[in-house]
Protein backbone atom coordinates (compact mmCIF):
# COMPACT_ATOMS: atom_id res chain seq x y z
CA UNK A 1 0.00 0.00 0.00
CA UNK A 2 2.79 2.45 0.90
CA UNK A 3 4.65 1.67 -2.34
CA UNK A 4 1.50 2.28 -4.42
CA UNK A 5 0.87 5.64 -2.73
CA UNK A 6 4.53 6.63 -3.27
CA UNK A 7 4.31 5.80 -6.99
CA UNK A 8 1.07 7.79 -7.32
CA UNK A 9 2.71 10.75 -5.59
CA UNK A 10 5.83 10.56 -7.75
CA UNK A 11 3.82 10.44 -10.99
CA UNK A 12 1.62 13.28 -9.77
CA UNK A 13 4.62 15.51 -8.91
CA UNK A 14 6.23 14.86 -12.28
CA UNK A 15 2.96 15.69 -14.08
CA UNK A 16 2.52 18.93 -12.13
CA UNK A 17 6.13 20.01 -12.80
CA UNK A 18 5.70 19.26 -16.49
CA UNK A 19 2.56 21.42 -16.75
CA UNK A 20 4.21 24.23 -14.77
CA UNK A 21 7.21 24.13 -17.15
CA UNK A 22 4.84 24.75 -20.03
CA UNK A 23 2.98 27.47 -18.02
CA UNK A 24 -0.29 25.53 -18.11
CA UNK A 25 -1.45 26.55 -14.65
CA UNK A 26 -4.96 25.06 -14.75
CA UNK A 27 -3.71 21.71 -16.05
CA UNK A 28 -1.19 21.60 -13.19
CA UNK A 29 -4.03 22.10 -10.68
CA UNK A 30 -6.05 19.32 -12.33
CA UNK A 31 -3.05 16.92 -12.28
CA UNK A 32 -2.42 17.67 -8.61
CA UNK A 33 -6.11 17.12 -7.81
CA UNK A 34 -6.20 13.78 -9.66
CA UNK A 35 -3.03 12.54 -7.95
CA UNK A 36 -4.27 13.59 -4.52
CA UNK A 37 -7.68 11.94 -5.05
CA UNK A 38 -6.09 8.69 -6.23
CA UNK A 39 -3.68 8.63 -3.27
CA UNK A 40 -6.52 9.20 -0.78
CA UNK A 41 -8.59 6.50 -2.51
CA UNK A 42 -5.74 3.97 -2.16
CA UNK A 43 -4.77 4.98 1.38
CA UNK A 44 -8.15 4.61 3.10
CA UNK A 45 -8.33 7.82 5.10
CA UNK A 46 -9.89 7.73 8.59
CA UNK A 47 -11.60 10.49 10.53
CA UNK A 48 -12.69 10.82 14.16
CA UNK A 49 -16.00 9.08 14.95
CA UNK A 50 -17.45 5.55 15.11
CA UNK A 51 -18.46 3.32 12.21
CA UNK A 52 -21.75 1.68 13.06
CA UNK A 53 -23.47 1.36 16.42
CA UNK A 54 -22.88 -0.75 19.51
CA UNK A 55 -25.73 -3.10 20.46
CA UNK A 56 -26.41 -4.26 24.03
CA UNK A 57 -27.66 -7.86 23.81
CA UNK A 58 -30.36 -9.18 26.11
CA UNK A 59 -29.66 -12.83 26.96
CA UNK A 60 -33.38 -13.58 26.96
CA UNK A 61 -34.07 -11.85 23.60
CA UNK A 62 -31.31 -12.47 21.06
CA UNK A 63 -31.21 -10.08 18.08
CA UNK A 64 -32.54 -11.26 14.74
CA UNK A 65 -30.07 -9.19 12.69
CA UNK A 66 -26.86 -7.24 13.28
CA UNK A 67 -27.21 -4.96 10.25
CA UNK A 68 -25.54 -1.63 10.98
CA UNK A 69 -24.08 -2.94 14.27
CA UNK A 70 -20.34 -2.43 14.75
CA UNK A 71 -19.85 -4.14 18.12
CA UNK A 72 -21.76 -5.95 20.85
CA UNK A 73 -21.95 -5.64 24.61
CA UNK A 74 -23.40 -8.28 26.88
CA UNK A 75 -24.27 -8.75 30.52
CA UNK A 76 -25.11 -12.10 32.04
CA UNK A 77 -24.38 -15.64 30.87
CA UNK A 78 -24.88 -14.97 27.14
CA UNK A 79 -26.67 -16.93 24.43
CA UNK A 80 -26.90 -20.59 23.50
CA UNK A 81 -24.59 -22.01 20.84
CA UNK A 82 -27.42 -22.33 18.30
CA UNK A 83 -28.30 -18.64 18.80
CA UNK A 84 -24.71 -17.45 18.35
CA UNK A 85 -24.39 -19.52 15.16
CA UNK A 86 -27.19 -17.45 13.59
CA UNK A 87 -25.29 -14.17 14.13
CA UNK A 88 -22.33 -12.84 12.13
CA UNK A 89 -19.04 -12.22 13.90
CA UNK A 90 -18.80 -8.93 15.79
CA UNK A 91 -16.42 -7.71 18.51
CA UNK A 92 -17.98 -8.58 21.87
CA UNK A 93 -17.42 -6.81 25.17
CA UNK A 94 -18.38 -9.32 27.87
CA UNK A 95 -17.24 -10.24 31.34
CA UNK A 96 -18.32 -13.71 32.52
CA UNK A 97 -20.45 -13.62 35.68
CA UNK A 98 -18.95 -14.88 38.92
CA UNK A 99 -22.00 -16.93 39.92
CA UNK A 100 -21.42 -20.66 40.18
CA UNK A 101 -22.20 -23.17 37.44
CA UNK A 102 -22.58 -26.92 37.04
CA UNK A 103 -21.47 -29.24 34.30
CA UNK A 104 -23.14 -32.64 33.97
CA UNK A 105 -21.71 -35.53 31.97
CA UNK A 106 -23.63 -38.76 31.43
CA UNK A 107 -24.56 -41.05 28.49
CA UNK A 108 -28.00 -40.35 27.00
CA UNK A 109 -28.08 -43.85 25.51
CA UNK A 110 -26.60 -46.89 27.26
CA UNK A 111 -26.31 -50.54 26.20
CA UNK A 112 -27.81 -52.96 28.70
CA UNK A 113 -25.08 -54.40 30.91
CA UNK A 114 -23.00 -51.21 30.94
CA UNK A 115 -22.51 -49.12 34.04
CA UNK A 116 -24.28 -45.76 34.03
CA UNK A 117 -22.06 -42.96 35.38
CA UNK A 118 -23.16 -39.41 36.17
CA UNK A 119 -20.40 -36.86 36.76
CA UNK A 120 -21.02 -33.39 38.16
CA UNK A 121 -18.33 -30.71 38.00
CA UNK A 122 -18.88 -27.66 40.17
CA UNK A 123 -17.55 -24.18 39.67
CA UNK A 124 -18.12 -21.57 42.35
CA UNK A 125 -21.21 -23.23 43.86
CA UNK A 126 -20.93 -23.16 47.66
CA UNK A 127 -17.16 -23.35 47.20
CA UNK A 128 -15.99 -26.08 44.86
CA UNK A 129 -13.66 -27.42 47.55
CA UNK A 130 -16.48 -27.76 50.11
CA UNK A 131 -17.83 -31.28 50.71
CA UNK A 132 -21.05 -32.23 48.94
CA UNK A 133 -23.21 -35.27 48.19
CA UNK A 134 -24.47 -36.34 44.79
CA UNK A 135 -27.52 -38.62 44.71
CA UNK A 136 -29.01 -40.48 41.77
CA UNK A 137 -32.71 -41.17 42.25
CA UNK A 138 -35.12 -43.48 40.44
CA UNK A 139 -38.42 -42.24 39.06
CA UNK A 140 -40.13 -43.29 42.33
CA UNK A 141 -37.58 -41.40 44.46
CA UNK A 142 -35.51 -44.42 45.51
CA UNK A 143 -31.80 -43.68 45.90
CA UNK A 144 -29.90 -45.69 43.25
CA UNK A 145 -26.43 -44.40 44.05
CA UNK A 146 -24.64 -41.78 46.07
CA UNK A 147 -21.20 -40.17 46.05
CA UNK A 148 -19.70 -37.61 48.42
CA UNK A 149 -16.55 -35.58 48.53
CA UNK A 150 -15.05 -32.37 47.21
CA UNK A 151 -14.56 -31.17 43.66
CA UNK A 152 -15.80 -33.47 40.91
CA UNK A 153 -18.36 -36.09 41.97
CA UNK A 154 -19.32 -39.28 40.11
CA UNK A 155 -22.15 -41.68 40.96
CA UNK A 156 -22.60 -45.04 39.20
CA UNK A 157 -25.50 -47.46 38.76
CA UNK A 158 -26.04 -50.66 36.79
CA UNK A 159 -29.45 -50.68 35.02
CA UNK A 160 -31.16 -54.08 35.36
CA UNK A 161 -33.49 -53.73 32.35
CA UNK A 162 -33.63 -52.16 28.90
CA UNK A 163 -36.08 -49.25 29.25
CA UNK A 164 -36.50 -45.51 28.87
CA UNK A 165 -35.82 -43.77 32.17
CA UNK A 166 -36.20 -40.27 33.52
CA UNK A 167 -33.93 -40.42 36.55
CA UNK A 168 -33.28 -37.53 38.90
CA UNK A 169 -30.05 -36.17 40.35
CA UNK A 170 -29.69 -34.11 43.50
CA UNK A 171 -26.64 -32.21 44.74
CA UNK A 172 -26.58 -31.50 48.48
CA UNK A 173 -24.20 -29.26 50.40
CA UNK A 174 -23.49 -28.79 54.06
CA UNK A 175 -26.35 -29.72 56.39
CA UNK A 176 -28.08 -31.29 53.34
CA UNK A 177 -28.71 -27.90 51.79
CA UNK A 178 -30.08 -28.40 48.28
CA UNK A 179 -27.63 -26.92 45.76
CA UNK A 180 -29.19 -28.23 42.56
CA UNK A 181 -31.48 -30.94 41.23
CA UNK A 182 -33.01 -31.93 37.94
CA UNK A 183 -33.88 -34.75 35.53
CA UNK A 184 -31.32 -37.18 34.14
CA UNK A 185 -32.83 -38.91 31.08
CA UNK A 186 -31.28 -42.10 29.75
CA UNK A 187 -32.36 -44.79 27.29
CA UNK A 188 -31.10 -48.28 28.20
CA UNK A 189 -31.04 -50.33 25.01
CA UNK A 190 -30.87 -53.97 24.12
CA UNK A 191 -27.74 -54.68 22.09
CA UNK A 192 -26.69 -57.36 19.69
CA UNK A 193 -25.13 -60.23 21.69
CA UNK A 194 -21.35 -60.45 21.58
CA UNK A 195 -20.10 -63.33 19.42
CA UNK A 196 -17.22 -65.07 21.25
CA UNK A 197 -15.06 -67.97 20.12
CA UNK A 198 -12.74 -69.53 22.72
CA UNK A 199 -10.01 -72.15 22.41
CA UNK A 200 -8.17 -73.41 25.52
CA UNK A 201 -5.54 -75.99 26.38
CA UNK A 202 -6.99 -77.13 29.73
CA UNK A 203 -9.97 -76.47 32.03
CA UNK A 204 -9.65 -74.10 34.99
CA UNK A 205 -11.76 -72.23 37.48
CA UNK A 206 -10.89 -68.98 35.72
CA UNK A 207 -12.26 -70.26 32.41
CA UNK A 208 -15.49 -71.42 34.05
CA UNK A 209 -16.03 -68.02 35.65
CA UNK A 210 -15.21 -66.21 32.38
CA UNK A 211 -17.75 -68.41 30.60
CA UNK A 212 -20.38 -67.49 33.21
CA UNK A 213 -19.61 -63.77 32.91
CA UNK A 214 -20.02 -63.90 29.14
CA UNK A 215 -23.16 -66.02 29.37
CA UNK A 216 -24.72 -63.56 31.83
CA UNK A 217 -24.13 -60.81 29.27
CA UNK A 218 -26.14 -62.84 26.69
CA UNK A 219 -23.02 -63.48 24.57
CA UNK A 220 -23.13 -66.13 21.84
CA UNK A 221 -20.35 -68.52 22.88
CA UNK A 222 -18.43 -71.10 20.86
CA UNK A 223 -16.20 -72.73 23.51
CA UNK A 224 -13.68 -75.59 23.21
CA UNK A 225 -11.52 -76.81 26.10
CA UNK A 226 -8.97 -79.61 25.68
CA UNK A 227 -9.31 -82.30 28.38
CA UNK A 228 -6.44 -84.37 27.03
CA UNK A 229 -4.57 -85.11 23.85
CA UNK A 230 -7.63 -86.52 22.10
CA UNK A 231 -10.58 -85.36 24.21
CA UNK A 232 -12.15 -81.90 23.86
CA UNK A 233 -15.17 -80.47 25.65
CA UNK A 234 -17.19 -78.20 23.38
CA UNK A 235 -19.98 -75.70 23.94
CA UNK A 236 -21.74 -75.03 20.66
CA UNK A 237 -23.06 -71.53 20.06
CA UNK A 238 -26.85 -71.15 20.11
CA UNK A 239 -26.60 -69.52 16.68
CA UNK A 240 -24.07 -69.67 13.88
CA UNK A 241 -21.06 -67.39 14.26
CA UNK A 242 -19.80 -66.26 10.87
CA UNK A 243 -17.63 -63.42 12.10
CA UNK A 244 -16.75 -63.45 15.84
CA UNK A 245 -16.41 -60.16 17.68
CA UNK A 246 -13.95 -61.64 20.18
CA UNK A 247 -11.47 -64.51 20.01
CA UNK A 248 -10.18 -65.83 23.34
CA UNK A 249 -7.28 -68.28 23.75
CA UNK A 250 -5.02 -69.17 26.63
CA UNK A 251 -1.28 -68.81 26.20
CA UNK A 252 -0.61 -72.56 26.38
CA UNK A 253 -3.04 -73.26 23.51
CA UNK A 254 -1.31 -70.66 21.30
CA UNK A 255 2.16 -71.99 22.14
CA UNK A 256 1.15 -75.58 21.25
CA UNK A 257 -0.80 -74.67 18.11
CA UNK A 258 0.66 -75.54 14.75
CA UNK A 259 2.01 -72.79 12.51
CA UNK A 260 -0.93 -72.81 10.05
CA UNK A 261 -3.40 -72.65 12.97
CA UNK A 262 -1.66 -69.60 14.41
CA UNK A 263 -1.52 -67.97 10.99
CA UNK A 264 -5.26 -68.54 10.43
CA UNK A 265 -6.02 -67.05 13.86
CA UNK A 266 -3.93 -63.94 13.21
CA UNK A 267 -5.52 -63.59 9.76
CA UNK A 268 -8.93 -63.33 11.43
CA UNK A 269 -7.56 -60.61 13.69
CA UNK A 270 -6.10 -58.75 10.75
CA UNK A 271 -9.54 -58.65 9.14
CA UNK A 272 -11.06 -56.89 12.15
CA UNK A 273 -11.58 -59.34 15.02
CA UNK A 274 -10.25 -58.82 18.55
CA UNK A 275 -8.01 -61.47 20.12
CA UNK A 276 -7.53 -61.80 23.89
CA UNK A 277 -4.72 -64.02 25.17
CA UNK A 278 -5.00 -65.26 28.76
CA UNK A 279 -1.36 -65.18 29.77
CA UNK A 280 -1.50 -66.97 33.14
CA UNK A 281 -0.19 -70.29 31.73
CA UNK A 282 2.46 -68.90 29.34
CA UNK A 283 5.78 -70.82 29.33
CA UNK A 284 7.67 -69.97 26.12
CA UNK A 285 8.61 -66.28 25.87
CA UNK A 286 10.36 -66.86 22.53
CA UNK A 287 7.08 -67.78 20.82
CA UNK A 288 5.50 -64.45 21.72
CA UNK A 289 8.54 -62.42 20.77
CA UNK A 290 8.76 -64.15 17.40
CA UNK A 291 5.07 -64.11 16.43
CA UNK A 292 3.66 -60.96 18.06
CA UNK A 293 6.77 -58.89 18.93
CA UNK A 294 5.77 -59.18 22.60
CA UNK A 295 8.81 -59.33 24.86
CA UNK A 296 7.95 -61.15 28.09
CA UNK A 297 10.00 -61.35 31.28
CA UNK A 298 9.64 -63.47 34.40
CA UNK A 299 7.65 -61.76 37.19
CA UNK A 300 8.00 -62.09 40.98
CA UNK A 301 5.73 -64.78 42.40
CA UNK A 302 4.11 -62.42 44.92
CA UNK A 303 3.51 -59.48 42.56
CA UNK A 304 -0.07 -58.19 42.35
CA UNK A 305 -1.90 -56.02 39.86
CA UNK A 306 -3.31 -52.58 40.55
CA UNK A 307 -6.74 -51.29 39.60
CA UNK A 308 -10.15 -52.12 41.09
CA UNK A 309 -9.38 -55.86 41.50
CA UNK A 310 -6.14 -57.05 43.07
CA UNK A 311 -4.98 -60.15 41.20
CA UNK A 312 -1.72 -62.10 41.01
CA UNK A 313 0.21 -61.33 37.86
CA UNK A 314 1.07 -63.93 35.24
CA UNK A 315 4.48 -65.64 35.45
CA UNK A 316 5.50 -63.92 32.19
CA UNK A 317 4.56 -60.33 31.43
CA UNK A 318 5.98 -57.30 29.61
CA UNK A 319 8.51 -55.52 31.81
CA UNK A 320 7.10 -52.03 31.23
CA UNK A 321 3.65 -50.50 30.74
CA UNK A 322 4.52 -49.46 27.18
CA UNK A 323 6.49 -52.13 25.32
CA UNK A 324 7.03 -51.19 21.69
CA UNK A 325 3.71 -51.45 19.86
CA UNK A 326 2.05 -52.73 23.04
CA UNK A 327 0.37 -50.29 25.45
CA UNK A 328 -0.59 -51.37 28.97
CA UNK A 329 -3.46 -50.43 31.28
CA UNK A 330 -4.38 -50.61 34.97
CA UNK A 331 -6.24 -53.88 34.31
CA UNK A 332 -2.96 -55.68 33.52
CA UNK A 333 -3.88 -55.74 29.83
CA UNK A 334 -1.40 -54.92 27.08
CA UNK A 335 -2.95 -54.28 23.67
CA UNK A 336 -1.75 -53.47 20.17
CA UNK A 337 -3.18 -52.93 16.70
CA UNK A 338 -2.96 -55.85 14.28
CA UNK A 339 -4.21 -54.99 10.83
CA UNK A 340 -7.85 -53.95 11.22
CA UNK A 341 -8.17 -55.73 14.57
CA UNK A 342 -6.48 -55.70 17.96
CA UNK A 343 -4.62 -58.20 20.15
CA UNK A 344 -4.63 -58.07 23.93
CA UNK A 345 -2.46 -59.86 26.52
CA UNK A 346 -4.12 -60.38 29.92
CA UNK A 347 -1.26 -60.70 32.37
CA UNK A 348 -3.25 -61.73 35.46
CA UNK A 349 -5.13 -64.71 36.82
CA UNK A 350 -7.18 -66.15 39.70
CA UNK A 351 -10.11 -63.79 39.04
CA UNK A 352 -12.41 -66.68 39.97
CA UNK A 353 -11.70 -65.89 43.64
CA UNK A 354 -13.85 -62.74 43.26
CA UNK A 355 -16.79 -64.47 41.55
CA UNK A 356 -18.76 -65.10 44.78
CA UNK A 357 -17.75 -62.17 46.98
CA UNK A 358 -17.61 -59.45 44.30
CA UNK A 359 -19.57 -60.57 41.21
CA UNK A 360 -20.47 -57.04 40.17
CA UNK A 361 -16.91 -55.76 40.52
CA UNK A 362 -15.67 -58.77 38.54
CA UNK A 363 -18.15 -58.11 35.70
CA UNK A 364 -17.10 -54.46 35.58
CA UNK A 365 -13.43 -55.46 35.58
CA UNK A 366 -14.02 -57.73 32.60
CA UNK A 367 -15.90 -54.94 30.86
CA UNK A 368 -12.83 -52.76 31.35
CA UNK A 369 -10.63 -55.50 29.87
CA UNK A 370 -12.81 -55.69 26.76
CA UNK A 371 -12.90 -51.89 26.49
CA UNK A 372 -9.10 -51.80 26.57
CA UNK A 373 -9.06 -54.37 23.79
CA UNK A 374 -11.54 -52.28 21.80
CA UNK A 375 -14.30 -54.90 21.64
CA UNK A 376 -17.53 -53.25 20.56
CA UNK A 377 -20.80 -54.11 18.88
CA UNK A 378 -21.62 -51.47 16.27
CA UNK A 379 -25.32 -50.97 15.54
CA UNK A 380 -26.58 -50.15 12.06
CA UNK A 381 -27.78 -46.73 13.30
CA UNK A 382 -26.19 -44.67 16.07
CA UNK A 383 -27.93 -41.58 17.42
CA UNK A 384 -25.52 -38.85 18.50
CA UNK A 385 -25.99 -36.91 21.73
CA UNK A 386 -27.16 -33.29 21.33
CA UNK A 387 -24.40 -30.70 21.48
CA UNK A 388 -26.31 -28.72 24.14
CA UNK A 389 -29.31 -29.16 26.40
CA UNK A 390 -32.51 -29.41 24.26
CA UNK A 391 -35.16 -26.87 25.29
CA UNK A 392 -38.69 -26.12 23.99
CA UNK A 393 -38.79 -23.44 21.31
CA UNK A 394 -35.02 -23.61 20.76
CA UNK A 395 -33.37 -25.08 17.69
CA UNK A 396 -32.31 -28.69 18.24
CA UNK A 397 -29.82 -30.43 15.99
CA UNK A 398 -30.50 -34.18 15.68
CA UNK A 399 -27.65 -36.20 14.18
CA UNK A 400 -27.15 -39.91 13.51
CA UNK A 401 -24.77 -42.34 11.83
CA UNK A 402 -25.83 -44.92 9.27
CA UNK A 403 -29.15 -43.34 8.24
CA UNK A 404 -30.72 -42.54 4.89
CA UNK A 405 -33.85 -40.95 3.46
CA UNK A 406 -36.02 -38.94 5.84
CA UNK A 407 -36.52 -38.75 9.58
CA UNK A 408 -40.06 -38.35 10.92
CA UNK A 409 -41.05 -36.62 14.16
CA UNK A 410 -44.63 -37.80 14.93
CA UNK A 411 -45.04 -35.35 17.85
CA UNK A 412 -44.17 -32.42 15.57
CA UNK A 413 -45.89 -33.70 12.45
CA UNK A 414 -42.70 -33.20 10.43
CA UNK A 415 -40.67 -35.34 8.06
CA UNK A 416 -37.26 -33.95 7.10
CA UNK A 417 -34.52 -35.16 4.76
CA UNK A 418 -31.20 -36.04 6.35
CA UNK A 419 -28.39 -33.65 5.42
CA UNK A 420 -24.65 -34.26 5.62
CA UNK A 421 -22.55 -31.95 7.76
CA UNK A 422 -18.91 -31.11 7.05
CA UNK A 423 -18.14 -30.66 10.76
CA UNK A 424 -19.52 -34.09 11.72
CA UNK A 425 -17.69 -36.94 10.00
CA UNK A 426 -20.03 -39.56 8.48
CA UNK A 427 -23.05 -38.09 10.29
CA UNK A 428 -26.33 -36.78 8.91
CA UNK A 429 -28.33 -34.08 10.70
CA UNK A 430 -31.63 -32.21 10.74
CA UNK A 431 -32.80 -29.20 12.75
CA UNK A 432 -36.14 -29.05 14.58
CA UNK A 433 -37.82 -26.80 17.14
CA UNK A 434 -39.41 -28.90 19.93
CA UNK A 435 -42.75 -27.62 21.18
CA UNK A 436 -42.76 -28.99 24.72
CA UNK A 437 -40.65 -30.72 27.35
CA UNK A 438 -40.45 -34.52 27.49
CA UNK A 439 -39.38 -37.28 25.13
CA UNK A 440 -39.33 -36.35 21.45
CA UNK A 441 -39.77 -39.48 19.33
CA UNK A 442 -38.30 -39.94 15.85
CA UNK A 443 -38.08 -42.74 13.31
CA UNK A 444 -36.00 -43.30 10.20
CA UNK A 445 -34.44 -45.92 7.95
CA UNK A 446 -30.91 -47.22 8.27
CA UNK A 447 -28.38 -47.66 5.50
CA UNK A 448 -29.22 -51.38 5.46
CA UNK A 449 -32.74 -52.26 4.21
CA UNK A 450 -35.21 -53.45 6.86
CA UNK A 451 -38.98 -53.75 7.15
CA UNK A 452 -39.58 -51.81 10.36
CA UNK A 453 -38.27 -48.26 10.90
CA UNK A 454 -35.58 -47.50 13.45
CA UNK A 455 -36.98 -45.69 16.47
CA UNK A 456 -35.10 -43.08 18.44
CA UNK A 457 -35.90 -40.47 21.04
CA UNK A 458 -34.30 -37.43 22.61
CA UNK A 459 -35.27 -35.77 25.88
CA UNK A 460 -36.29 -32.11 25.79
CA UNK A 461 -35.70 -30.38 29.12
CA UNK A 462 -38.09 -27.88 30.65
CA UNK A 463 -36.88 -24.24 30.64
CA UNK A 464 -36.34 -24.38 34.42
CA UNK A 465 -34.27 -27.59 34.45
CA UNK A 466 -30.69 -27.30 35.68
CA UNK A 467 -30.29 -23.48 35.51
CA UNK A 468 -26.62 -23.73 36.58
CA UNK A 469 -25.93 -26.21 33.78
CA UNK A 470 -27.66 -23.95 31.26
CA UNK A 471 -25.53 -21.04 32.52
CA UNK A 472 -22.37 -23.09 31.96
CA UNK A 473 -23.36 -23.97 28.39
CA UNK A 474 -24.22 -20.34 27.59
CA UNK A 475 -20.88 -19.08 28.95
CA UNK A 476 -18.98 -21.70 26.95
CA UNK A 477 -20.85 -20.77 23.76
CA UNK A 478 -20.38 -17.04 24.38
CA UNK A 479 -16.64 -17.50 24.96
CA UNK A 480 -16.36 -19.40 21.65
CA UNK A 481 -18.23 -16.62 19.83
CA UNK A 482 -15.96 -13.96 21.34
CA UNK A 483 -12.90 -15.94 20.24
CA UNK A 484 -13.98 -16.08 16.57
CA UNK A 485 -14.83 -12.37 16.16
CA UNK A 486 -12.47 -10.02 14.25
CA UNK A 487 -10.34 -7.38 15.94
CA UNK A 488 -12.35 -4.33 16.88
CA UNK A 489 -11.81 -1.07 14.95
CA UNK A 490 -10.47 1.79 17.04
CA UNK A 491 -13.57 3.35 18.63
CA UNK A 492 -12.41 6.93 17.87
CA UNK A 493 -11.92 6.37 14.13
CA UNK A 494 -14.06 5.58 11.10
CA UNK A 495 -13.24 4.98 7.44
CA UNK A 496 -14.03 7.75 4.98
CA UNK A 497 -16.29 6.64 2.11
CA UNK A 498 -14.18 6.15 -1.07
CA UNK A 499 -16.71 7.35 -3.66
CA UNK A 500 -15.99 11.16 -3.34
CA UNK A 501 -12.31 10.59 -4.17
CA UNK A 502 -13.22 8.36 -7.08
CA UNK A 503 -15.51 11.09 -8.50
CA UNK A 504 -12.83 13.77 -8.01
CA UNK A 505 -10.20 11.63 -9.75
CA UNK A 506 -12.52 10.86 -12.65
CA UNK A 507 -13.51 14.56 -13.05
CA UNK A 508 -9.87 15.74 -13.03
CA UNK A 509 -8.78 13.12 -15.55
CA UNK A 510 -11.70 13.87 -17.88
CA UNK A 511 -10.96 17.60 -17.66
CA UNK A 512 -7.28 17.01 -18.54
CA UNK A 513 -8.31 14.77 -21.45
CA UNK A 514 -10.75 17.43 -22.75
CA UNK A 515 -8.13 20.20 -22.50
CA UNK A 516 -5.53 18.03 -24.24
CA UNK A 517 -7.98 17.32 -27.09
CA UNK A 518 -8.95 20.98 -27.52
Amino acid sequence: MIIAIALIGLIGILSVLLYLWHRRWLDAVLAASAAAALALLAGGLTLPGEAGSTLAIDSNKPPVSLKGVRALTLDGDGLRAAQWQDLPARPLAWTPPQAGTLRLAFPRRLPLGRMFALTVKRSGISNNSAPARLQLLAENGQVLGEASGTGELTVTWLPPLAETLELKARLLGEKDKLLAEGPVPVVVEETRPLAVRGRFSAPSFDLRVLNEVLANSRAVIDWQVALGKTVTRSETAREKIDKPDLLVVDAAWFERAAGPTRAALLEQVGQGAALLVLGANANDAAVWSRTLSLNLQAQPADKLTGGPLTLPVAPLNPATRNAGAWAGSDSAVWARQWGKGRIGWLGAGDWHRHAIAEPRALALWWQGVLDTLGVERVDDVSWLDPAEMPLPGQRLEVCALGVRGNVTFPDLGQSLAWQRRSDRVDASCVAVWPKQAGWLRMQTQGSKPRITPIIGQVYVHAPGDWPQWQAFEKREATARYAARTPAAMTPSERMLPPWPFAILFAFAMLALWWRERR
